[in-house]
């Protein structure tokens, strides 16, 4: 019988190979699931468009970095680290900008560089103003406005980063101390704006120029949290006196979801096992 030499280092070769690729898949999607709660139970979870064109939608935020999901028996979803972006078909009545939700954040290592990337990939993308070079936009033909932020020491393409909240002066402290009691935001500040952090995004409160309309039926329709014991969670927002647009309850695929709306006219979706999915 011959021998084969070459086999056995062939052999390690795969296995090596095969190791290495199993854990970059680990990471990719390790980098896409929800972040841990915090102490109330709360992550920050989904992003919810109104689009005419889904497939147009979808590809905006895949070619920003975002990795389209099939998802059997629903919408297809979109997963970025920290946030998954969803999608419902319909005509939006207005962009963002004008609501009580102006804008998303992302982060990415360099902006200049996604910016050139992606309008050469034929996105409505644009650097920011006053001369800035960590800063840009992107905005979708529906309307979502994105700001794009620089973290040079990031290790990922792309992550969520904040919701900005547009609300009158004199309500921009209620607003952040409402997200602090009932969602365990912790209180701060993000540049000049308050603001209040819940695991996987920065809330930023700053003055509406005009007065905001709610985000039902606009571009970004709602934003969603990940909510650890929902049920507990959704009898706490009651006997607080906050009523519930949706009472706590599951899909079809086993979800559990409620909805609410904030005091200043932001809908919210309440979700648990919203990863898993």
């Amino acid at each position: 019988m011959t021998l084969n030499k070459e086999e056995p280092v062939k052999e390690r070769i795969s296995i090596l190979a095969l190791a290495l690729l199993a854990i970059v898949c680990m990471s990719v999607n390790s980098q896409a699931q929800l972040l841990p709660p915090n102490a109330a139970g709360v992550t920050m979870g989904h992003l919810h468009m109104t689009t005419p064109n889904m497939e147009a939608a979808k590809k905006v935020f895949e070619t920003m970095g975002g990795v389209v999901t099939k998802r059997e028996g629903g919408a297809d979803i979109v997963k970025f680290p920290g946030v998954l972006v969803f999608f419902r078909e319909g005509e939006p009545t207005g962009p963002t900008v004008g609501s009580v939700v102006n804008h998303i954040g992302f982060l990415v290592p360099n902006t200049q560089a996604a910016i050139a990337k992606w309008k050469a990939a034929g996105l409505n993308a644009a650097m920011g103003g006053n001369n800035r070079t960590d800063q840009g936009f992107v905005t979708t033909p529906e309307g979502v406005r994105i700001e794009i932020l620089e973290d040079k020491a990031q290790t990922v393409p792309i992550r969520s980063h904040h919701v900005h909240f547009n609300v009158s002066e004199s309500a921009i402290p209620e607003i952040q101390a409402w997200y602090a009691k009932f969602f365990g935001a912790k209180p701060g500040m993000r540049g000049r704006n308050q603001a209040a952090d819940v695991p996987g995004e920065n809330l930023t409160f700053s003055k509406a120029d005009t007065p905001a309309v709610p985000t039902e039926g606009r571009a970004l329709d709602h934003i969603g949290f990940e909510i650890k014991n929902l049920e507990a969670f959704c009898k706490m927002l009651e006997a607080a006196g906050i009523k519930l647009d949706r009472a706590y309850g599951h899909t079809a695929s086993g979800l559990g979801i409620a909805f609410v709306t904030d005091p200043w006219g932001t809908r919210i979706e309440l979700n648990e096992g919203l990863d898993k999915l």
